[in-house]
């Protein structure tokens, strides 16, 4: 992975989290890589925050315990996809959420 400040997103569906990576490059684009592996190019951050917004993410580092358990899991036993390269992120993008009890 490069050095460029990520920001991770995530959405739920049932059972299924579904993540996004946001990064905004030293030009100003802003990219998101997509749970399919596209990467989605916009003009600036905010752009890229508001198509994310309107596809029902939420910003991760925005998420206290409650909004998680509105959500359907528990802050503390999800964290973002890891690997060193983008191919490496994308079969970790989307996970089943455990049941809660």
């Amino acid at each position: 992975m490069n050095d460029t400040p990520t920001q991770w997103w995530l959405a739920v569906f049932g059972d299924t989290l579904v993540w996004a990576r946001l990064q905004v490059l030293d030009s100003g684009i802003a990219e998101v890589l997509d749970s399919d592996g596209r990467i989605l190019r916009y003009d600036d951050e905010t752009s890229a925050r508001m198509a994310l917004l309107d596809a029902e993410f939420r910003a991760l580092d925005g998420l206290d315990e409650d909004d998680a358990a509105a959500l359907g899991f528990d802050l503390e036993e999800i964290e973002p996809p890891q690997g060193d390269a983008d191919e490496d992120l994308v079969p970790r993008m989307v996970q089943k959420l455990l049941p809660r009890q």
